[in-house]
């Protein structure tokens, strides 16, 4: 898939009379692509477990509106807004993940019907009005910038982490007895992220510095990694969406790990919600539309597997940048909406025909 991304890249460069490529356009990119891959991280951990949220775009509208009534209507600061949007976000998640848990309803169906629920819900707040919002502290939320020499310090912190890890990869091979440490090739191996985050920084330091939400992407990522990767609840969701019973018969406790889930991503999808109304500067009625359709391609298309198991964060976080990539690059190039929405399905169609293939060879 990385391979794919960079032929789209390359082929909306040259498309766009070598537009795309620009410092600046990749940062308007990382910016558009920041609030699908948000959602698709904590999507992707719902996928892996074997279940589905089609009601993320709806909650991520109502969130959003009850964010915008908290600062604008009641006058409240925006830490209470903060703290309503992701609470709201994992009420409805908790919400979701009983009932698909405890009283065995179909994730999709419980999320179909929230879709429905929470876009009715988004009307009645808003009145089927439109919120601005005024606080600019809010706003900046999602179009703000770090500073340059902010975004060079995270640069050099990050650096320290890849090398920190890359000693301890090498130090555990000799600690537990697989070998001697290979303090050499781990370096080596860490060369390619060196790099990837140096050339990240120098990109967005070349127009206006990180945006404040492709920060807040990386860090939701990264600890969504860390989840997936090196915790027992991470484990334990492979584990369920791979064989649940298998996964029920060795002591794991399904239900109780389900209803988690779906509250991370209903925490996450606050998040978002905060993220894209700043971006918008309101909160309206129709927020979120399609957004739970272009989390569910991004993970998809990066390697997610709907029958549960299967799937990385890295993977999804590649996948709505590839969507996001699609986006831009047809905006730039003044594709009509209904062949970029034509477009965007084929590929999802076909991402998931692949996937399905490959199952039936392995």
């Amino acid at each position: 898939m990385i391979a794919v991304l960079g032929l789209i890249w390359v082929y909306f460069h040259w498309a766009t009379d070598y537009v795309f490529l620009t410092p600046r356009n990749l940062s308007n990119l990382m910016t558009q692509m920041s609030v699908t891959g948000v959602i698709a991280v904590g999507m992707l951990m719902v996928i892996v477990s074997g279940n589905i949220d089609l009601s993320v775009g709806a909650v991520l509208g109502f969130a959003g509106g009850i964010a915008a009534y908290a600062v604008t209507v009641m006058d409240y600061g925006l830490p209470t807004a903060i703290v309503a949007a992701v609470a709201v976000g994992v009420a409805i998640g908790i919400f979701n993940g009983a009932l698909t848990a405890y009283l065995n309803i179909p994730a999709f169906i419980v999320t179909l019907g929230g879709l429905l629920a929470w876009r009715g819900a988004v009307k009645w707040l808003l009145g089927g009005n439109t919120i601005p919002i005024s606080n600019e502290t809010f706003k900046a939320i999602g179009n703000e910038n770090l500073p340059l020499s902010i975004g060079w310090a995270l640069a050099v912190v990050a650096i320290l982490f890849v090398l920190f890890m890359a000693y301890r990869n090498a130090k555990s091979v000799k600690d537990y007895g697989l070998g001697d440490a290979n303090y050499v090739g781990e370096l080596l191996k860490a060369i390619i992220p060196i790099g990837g985050i140096v050339a990240f920084i120098w990109v967005m330091n070349a127009y206006q510095g990180v945006p404040i939400p492709v920060l807040i992407l990386l860090v939701v990522a990264l600890a969504g990694g860390f989840i997936t990767n090196s915790t027992t609840f991470g484990r334990y969701l492979y584990a369920i969406g791979g064989n649940a019973d298998a996964a029920r018969l060795s002591g794991i406790n399904n239900k109780r790990n389900i209803v988690k889930v779906f509250a991370v991503l209903g925490a996450l999808t606050g998040i978002a919600a905060l993220m894209f109304t700043a971006r918008v500067g309101s909160a309206a009625p129709d927020a979120g539309v399609l957004k739970e359709l272009d989390a569910i391609a991004a993970c998809v298309i990066g390697g997610a597997s709907l029958m549960g198991g299967r799937g990385t964060i890295f993977g999804a976080c590649l996948g709505a940048l590839i969507m996001a990539s699609l986006d831009n690059g047809m905006s730039l190039l003044n594709v009509r909406d209904f062949m970029q929405d034509i477009i965007k399905g084929s590929i999802l169609v076909a991402a998931v025909g692949l996937d399905m293939m490959g199952r039936k060879q392995s």
